[in-house]
């Protein structure tokens, strides 16, 4: 099967190689799939081989992608339940390539209606966003939402959870290109981040009370802002580290507040804690994925063999919604 690899060049820098290696065995527990689409995810620009070694699903290269959608082609012994043919989407390890395995507890079965580019836009960001809106920001009705980075995947699936709870306010900061389609999608009060003065964008949103749920995708950067913004009692989920990995914290000011702070991460994940977070969110969303009411818009589509190239549009950060690799 062709793949692209994650190596090693000569300085010792992460690089991709689209290569051909032996087609793959699935085993005991997996599902074998034919790829047919492969999400880009901002986490594979760092080519991190650490993102692939806690995942249950990896396979036995360093092949790049988190998230596939495709069709059985085989199955472990153990499994029962599914049919060779039946179209799947999930997050296996390893789905820039044409084959990939991924274990049957992990997988889902595509809606009827859903095109196989649809599918694989949806893993990543709909298992994460759901898990840190509703799991772990336990967001109620009338609550209020706000969401860093709002115009990345996750957080374009996070403001579709807001409008479908019912949040009273659900803000997010993106450019100022991109709020206007963000308002069609469910964020209330966008925020230009460029401009400055987030926090006081948030709290004039909501009545100067604060925000019950911050879903955070940049880091160290925002921490001050988060503090600030947050209302008594808020859930503080920590998803990414675009603006750095570490930065001083006010405690006495998080214990004023009684602040959660939250870290969510699949890297650290047991396949029965995946599954978990995966059967919540799909019982919660297939009638809506299935509807188009909750989706994932797709910037551009690429061929299996430009995926270095999409790369390279995903770091320009220009874009709006999801890269895909169809093969």
């Amino acid at each position: 099967m062709k793949a692209w690899i994650i190596e090693k060049n000569d300085a010792g820098k992460s690089q991709l190689r689209f290569t051909v290696l032996a087609d793959l065995a699935p085993g005991p527990d997996d599902l074998l799939l034919k790829v047919r689409a492969a999400g880009l995810n901002r986490a594979d620009l760092g080519r991190n081989a650490g993102h692939y070694e806690r995942i249950a699903t990896r396979p036995p290269h360093p092949i790049a992608g988190l998230e596939a959608a495709g069709e059985v082609i085989g199955m472990g012994a153990n499994v029962n339940g599914w049919q060779v043919g039946e179209r799947v989407m999930g997050m296996p390890s390893g789905g820039y390539a044409e084959q990939v395995v991924i274990h049957h507890r992990l997988a889902v079965r595509m809606p009827a209606g859903l095109s196989f580019v649809q599918a694989a836009a949806l893993p990543v960001a709909m298992f994460t966003a759901h898990d840190a809106v509703v799991t772990n920001g336990q967001l109620v009705k009338g609550g209020s939402l706000f969401i860093q980075a709002a115009a990345s995947g996750v957080g374009i699936a996070a403001a579709q959870l807001g409008r479908r709870m019912g949040a009273a306010v659900v803000a997010g900061t993106a450019s100022a290109g991109k709020l206007a389609r963000l308002a069609a999608l469910g964020l209330t009060h966008g925020i230009d981040y460029a401009q400055g003065h987030v926090a006081q964008a948030v709290l004039a949103a909501t009545g100067g009370r604060g925000a019950d749920v911050i879903i955070d995708m940049v880091g160290a950067k925002a921490i001050d802002d988060h503090l600030a913004m947050a209302a008594l009692g808020a859930r503080w989920v920590q998803i990414g580290r675009m603006g750095g990995v570490s930065g001083p914290i006010d405690l006495d000011l998080l214990a004023k507040k009684r602040l959660q702070l939250r870290g969510v991460s699949f890297r650290s994940r047991d396949v029965d804690e995946f599954a978990t977070v995966v059967a919540t969110a799909w019982r919660d969303l297939e009638a809506d994925v299935a509807s188009g009411a909750f989706a994932m818009p797709v910037e551009r589509t690429y061929p299996l063999a430009e995926a270095d190239q999409a790369q390279l549009a995903m770091r320009e950060n220009r874009h709006f919604g999801k890269f895909i690799l169809e093969v």
